[in-house]
């Protein structure tokens, strides 16, 4: 047994609200305070649930509500909150005056998240997703200087016409056999120096 339906679905409006109905909810929660939503719909003549009042006092209605684009200051207050809180956004909510828990979320999704990214930061753990002086290629280099045995040693590796077959053409298997023959590693350096080119 759940909790009993704040309204009778079928006699409620549902959509948009109209003007009149926003000026309906804002007269009487100014003379009678918010109160319980579940009753508010039928004292203020309101064909609308609970719920549905409720969320449009919140995030569209109260006098207090900030308007307009978020500053940069606000930017960083969200960023460093939801480092703290994460996804608790009635909590970061609480830090900014006049933002609603659901415009922060929002915004967050549209706006921060990808802001974040640009920058090479990961939004949920808010660190930097690429280690700091490292690039893909010197990464691949340690990846494979980590894998390498001890005892295979450096070698510049160029392709040339030795790899060519007797018709004049050069195929993946010639290219391989190559490879296995002349080819070794070094990794000493920190750096790999590969060099290949194809002769004629």
């Amino acid at each position: 047994m759940g909790r009993s339906p704040c309204c009778e679905k079928a006699h409620t409006n549902k959509g948009a609200w109209t003007k009149e109905e926003d000026q309906c909810l804002i007269d009487y929660i100014r003379n009678h305070g918010e109160g319980s939503w579940r009753s508010l719909p039928n004292s203020a003549g309101l064909l609308r649930c609970g719920k549905s009042c409720r969320l449009r006092w919140i995030n569209y209605l109260r006098p207090d509500l900030k308007r307009g684009n978020f500053t940069d200051g606000e930017d960083q207050i969200i960023i460093k909150l939801h480092n703290l809180f994460g996804n608790k956004w009635s909590l970061i909510a609480g830090k900014l005056p006049g933002r609603t828990d659901n415009e922060i979320k929002n915004y967050w999704n549209t706006h921060i998240k990808r802001k974040l990214l640009s920058r090479g930061i990961d939004p949920k753990t808010h660190r930097s997703i690429v280690e700091p002086n490292t690039t893909p290629f010197n990464s691949l280099a340690r990846d494979v200087k980590s894998t390498c045995p001890d005892h295979v040693k450096p070698k510049t590796y160029t392709l040339s016409e030795n790899c060519a077959t007797t018709s004049g053409t050069t195929t993946d298997e010639d290219l391989w056999l190559s490879v296995d023959r002349d080819f070794s590693y070094d990794f000493g350096d920190k750096e790999l120096n590969l060099e290949l080119t194809l002769g004629s």
